[in-house]
């Protein structure tokens, strides 16, 4: 079976969906294990989608198979990416970085922190590369909530 067949397809009855971000934020637990928590909302091969909640800061790393789209919906963090200086981003800020670009939240300055990430193509979970891997494995960074 080919790794399509094998992962849960989000919105299979039809071509388009619609997502209640309010409602899917309020189903986030207050305290989490890992670095982050994440509710996938997509999971095509051309691009997937899914809101995350940042618990705790986030150490350098970087994904191999796709590019970015980060959009944040509340609360306030110091972020960096590429070589720029580690900047503030906040509500209705959105940041795009290509496959391999380096990043990390170094500082949650106000919680709490969800965004949407919108990764093309498609991210498998487990692509989250450490630049020091000893910060960690992609189980301790995130964990899927329904």
């Amino acid at each position: 079976m080919t790794e399509t067949g094998k992962r849960r397809k989000l919105v299979e009855a039809a071509p388009h969906a619609v997502f209640d971000l309010d409602a899917i934020v309020k189903s986030f637990p207050d305290h989490a294990e890992t670095l982050l928590l994440d509710h996938r909302l997509t999971d095509e091969d051309e691009a997937s989608a899914r809101v995350f909640r940042v618990y705790k800061p986030t150490p350098a790393h970087y994904h191999a198979t796709c590019d970015e789209y980060l959009i944040v919906l509340s609360g306030r963090a110091r972020f960096f990416m590429g070589d720029r200086i580690p900047f503030e981003v906040g509500p209705g800020g959105m940041l795009f970085f290509k496959k391999n670009t380096i990043h990390g939240m170094p500082e949650v300055l106000e919680h709490p922190m969800f965004m949407v990430s919108v990764d093309t193509p498609r991210r498998d979970p487990k692509d989250i590369i450490f630049v020091d891997p000893e910060s960690g494995t992609p189980e301790s960074f995130v964990e899927e909530i329904p």
